[in-house]
């Protein structure tokens, strides 16, 4: 029997639209405009200035605090500006503006096609050269690797697992990058399968995807420790402690780490992303995006340099938006954020532009709540998400807290199980940040 989860979970209508789409790459546009936090924590701080010419893996912006990334040029040209941008939500953020000339590329960086297979760095260099590229996590977090990567004292790494389960909806990116360029993902999770100096990684696959497993069990062989584990279809498997649970059965406890139960969870992009960045001293200055829709006239997986604006993306693909158009999503239908900002630039942690009809992006009509418990027994984190919306309507965020309101992963499933169609995902979203709030109050 193929492994799972044990907790909840749903199974959303799939549509992989864009999965046999090989990866193509997205011509860079005359202006770029890179935000300086594109990973959880504190912003880098900018070391360039008006005027600077800048090469495409250049160094711009510097992590000076301890949960940060440095952010590097994804183009070559001038420094129009250092300003603020509003990003694809909304939230004004610091940005460095770039008029692209050309396409000159740091010298340092690989771009030879040729795969590099050995690599002799001790896992203090890894580490430090993960910090050194602004790599991130590419699974939603953009938690910085290399502080994922540096165990705390007093913890011990005994499983590196993988998360190429892509269960969100719509999403195929990982998919193309699994089935195009294998090998480099093999390397990149045995270089951090060493870095941890754990025997072996563990890479999770929904068995919706059989050529991707085909193929990666196939490249498996040739790479030791490295194994592939086909897993039962069930959202959200890809989810960390979901992901845990269904390899090596172990429980991540409330309020706990991944690291507390001897675990780290990376993303496959991740993994190929380290490739780049260790073997072939290429920065994280791109990401693979999923373009997508039921109306669109085609379906494309593009290589975006980071920077890039959700219109230029948008024109590229399609021209212009199908009058059908409800939403651009960023993300797919689950855990996806509605973009309200076309002009925003993409940043690290994006995975796709995703257009949805208006006939798929309206909401239900909501309806009184039942107390059908439907909700309970789709979330796999064992809440009550019915509770939850009380008690946020209600202001009791004590109460909130107590029932473990931040353990909450926010994947949606509760409200996709509701048949009263309530807002629940949005409440706790709500609910989530009033607690912290009030926490950091009370600090």
């Amino acid at each position: 029997m193929m492994k799972t989860f044990n907790m909840g979970g749903v199974h959303p209508e799939e549509n992989k639209i864009s999965n046999d789409a090989a990866i193509e790459v997205m011509p860079v546009s005359k202006q770029m405009v890179v935000l300086m936090n594109q990973h959880l924590g504190a912003p880098a701080t900018p070391i360039v200035n008006k005027g600077d010419k800048v090469k495409v893996g250049q160094l711009i912006g510097e992590a000076n605090a301890f949960m940060c990334a440095n952010v590097h040029s994804p183009v070559s040209g001038t420094v129009l500006k250092i300003d603020t941008c509003k990003d694809a939500f909304g939230t004004i953020k610091p940005a460095v503006y770039i008029n692209v000339e050309g396409d000159e590329w740091d010298e340092s960086i690989d771009r030879t096609p040729e795969i590099k297979r050995e690599c002799n760095l001790t896992p203090a260099e890894v580490i430090a050269k993960l910090k050194e590229k602004g790599i991130v996590g590419l699974g939603g977090a953009t938690f910085p690797t290399h502080i994922k990567y540096s165990i705390p004292e007093g913890k011990k790494a005994e499983y590196l697992i993988i998360n190429a389960a892509e269960c969100e909806p719509y999403l195929t990116s990982d998919y193309r990058v699994m089935v195009e360029h294998p090998e480099e993902v093999c390397i990149g999770v045995t270089i951090l399968k060493n870095a941890l100096g754990v025997p072996t990684a563990h890479i999770g696959i929904e068995s919706n995807k059989p050529q991707a497993i085909s193929i990666m069990q196939e490249m498996a062989k040739k790479y030791p420790g490295v194994i592939v584990e086909p897993l039962r279809v069930k959202y959200p498997q890809g989810a960390e402690k979901q992901l845990i649970k269904a390899i090596t059965g172990r429980s991540v406890p409330s309020g706990k780490l991944p690291i507390d139960v001897g675990c780290v969870v990376s993303n496959l992009g991740t993994s190929f992303a380290v490739y780049e960045a260790i073997q072939k001293n290429k920065p994280l200055i791109e990401n693979i995006l999923t373009v997508t829709g039921k109306d669109l006239p085609s379906q494309h997986n593009y290589i975006v340099r980071i920077g890039t604006t959700y219109n230029d993306i948008i024109k590229h693909a399609m021209g212009e938006l199908p009058e059908t158009t409800g939403k651009v999503i960023s993300g797919g239908t689950m855990m996806g954020k509605a973009v309200v900002n076309l002009d925003a630039p993409t940043v690290k942690g994006n995975s796709s532009v995703l257009v949805m009809t208006e006939q798929e992006a309206r909401r239900k009509p909501e309806s009184a709540c039942i107390r059908c418990g439907k909700c309970m027994h789709a979330c796999p984190m064992g809440l009550e998400p019915y509770l939850f919306s009380q008690v946020v309507k209600n202001s009791k965020f004590d109460m909130a807290k107590e029932h473990n309101i931040l353990d909450c992963i926010e994947c949606g499933c509760c409200y996709f199980s509701c048949p009263a169609n309530k807002p629940l995902l949005d409440e706790i979203r709500l609910g989530k940040n009033k607690v912290r709030a009030m926490m950091a109050a009370k600090k």
